[in-house]
């Protein structure tokens, strides 16, 4: 077994991590410390130049105890002591196997922070039984938190149970467990999905609406003209906005959801909400945020334009969607638009405008 100390660019930072690597199988520990890049154009300041020092310092005697405690067979990599091994780098050493996967890793990482913020420290499979599976399930119901700091949707409760659930059957395959305390207590039910969406004269409101965030505002316009998520349009560059004769305006990009390369046409008036264009490697929406305090700034917007419905960013998506389909686009193409690989996901969408018809129906009543 090596233990090997290494660096990953993530974001602005560089984060330190751990590899191991035995017997032909690799996991990876991250340290949850980081390094300050070197820029040519920028000297670094005394205060990040020690803390570099300090954290490169710490990562390495983290590494060297480490080291320590794999040749004793404590973390159970070796064929003695499996069940005290940590379940957390267990379930760390499988998101990071998902890196590469199309679509999957994002819910593994999502369901790491959560596992992280329910266990504080650490967690060996010897600890877990039918009882930490159930703390944990209500954990997700009442305590864990989204971004937006709201409760999860029964659906995410429901994704990130069930990747634990796939983590304990994995391990029982490996042979780290002899029995998957998981198969002895039932699941998180997913809920019916609730896409809430725009009218065509609600999306007219709010185009004539001020809101505090201009930025928010184009990206969300934009969203319910083209249909694209808030993480392609987050880092959506200039040089993916594209022309030609055949096609017109379109957009060539690789969806960070499911990896997939993507040509969706956009309409003149979708390419007139850019604005000017800039440097080709430069983000078409530079300076666009997510939080809560950008959240409540979009339910501001949204109220101003006498919109009283809950709505999120995603909302755009399930508005160009719902419109799509009200307005006569076939289902099949609708689902292309979106980039969907499965029609059944875009069978929602036909679903909720099924509803609405038989809703405006029941309106006509007559007194006989």
């Amino acid at each position: 077994m090596t233990v090997t100390l290494r660096q990953r660019k993530k974001g602005d930072k560089i984060s330190l991590y751990l590899d191991y690597y035995h017997q032909g199988k690799r996991q990876y520990e991250y340290l949850q410390l980081y390094l300050v890049p070197v820029s040519a154009k920028e000297k670094l300041s005394k205060e990040q130049k020690d803390e570099n020092k300090k954290n490169l310092a710490l990562a390495k005697a983290i590494r060297s105890k480490r080291h320590t405690e794999l040749q004793n067979g404590i973390y159970g990599f070796q064929d003695q002591g499996k069940l005290k091994g940590s379940f957390l780098r267990y379930f760390e050493y499988l998101t990071e196997k998902r890196r590469i996967s199309k679509g999957n890793h994002g819910n593994w990482d999502s369901t790491l922070k959560h596992l992280k913020k329910f266990v504080k420290f650490d967690i060996t499979f010897e600890q877990i039984n039918k009882r930490w599976l159930e703390d944990f399930k209500e954990f997700l119901q009442k305590e864990a938190r989204t971004p937006a700091n709201t409760n999860l949707s029964q659906n995410s409760q429901s994704s990130y149970y069930n990747k634990v659930r796939a983590a304990l059957r994995e391990a029982f395959k490996e042979g780290i467990i002899q029995r998957n305390p998981a198969e002895e207590i039932a699941g998180v039910k997913a809920g019916e999905p609730q896409r809430e969406f725009l009218t065509l004269d609600e999306l007219q409101a709010l185009a004539h609406a001020e809101c505090e965030i201009p930025i928010m505002k184009q990206a969300f316009l934009f969203s319910a003209l083209t249909g694209l998520r808030w993480s392609d349009i987050q880092k959506l560059t200039w040089d993916e906005v594209q022309h030609s004769r055949e096609i017109g305006n379109y957009i060539r990009f690789i969806q960070k959801k499911t990896k997939g390369t993507e040509t969706l046409p956009i309409s003149e008036q979708a390419l007139q909400l850019l604005g000017e264009r800039s440097s080709p490697s430069n983000k078409v929406f530079s300076g666009l945020k997510y939080s809560a305090w950008h959240n409540l700034r979009l339910q501001q917007w949204m109220l101003k334009a006498g919109i009283t419905k809950s709505i999120t960013f995603h909302c755009a998506r399930h508005t160009y969607a719902t419109l799509q389909l009200t307005l006569g686009t076939d289902i099949y193409t609708v689902s292309k638009l979106l980039g969907h690989k499965d029609l059944k996901t875009t069978q929602i969408y036909a679903k909720i405008i099924d509803e609405k018809k038989k809703e405006a129906a029941s309106k006509i009543h007559l007194s006989l």
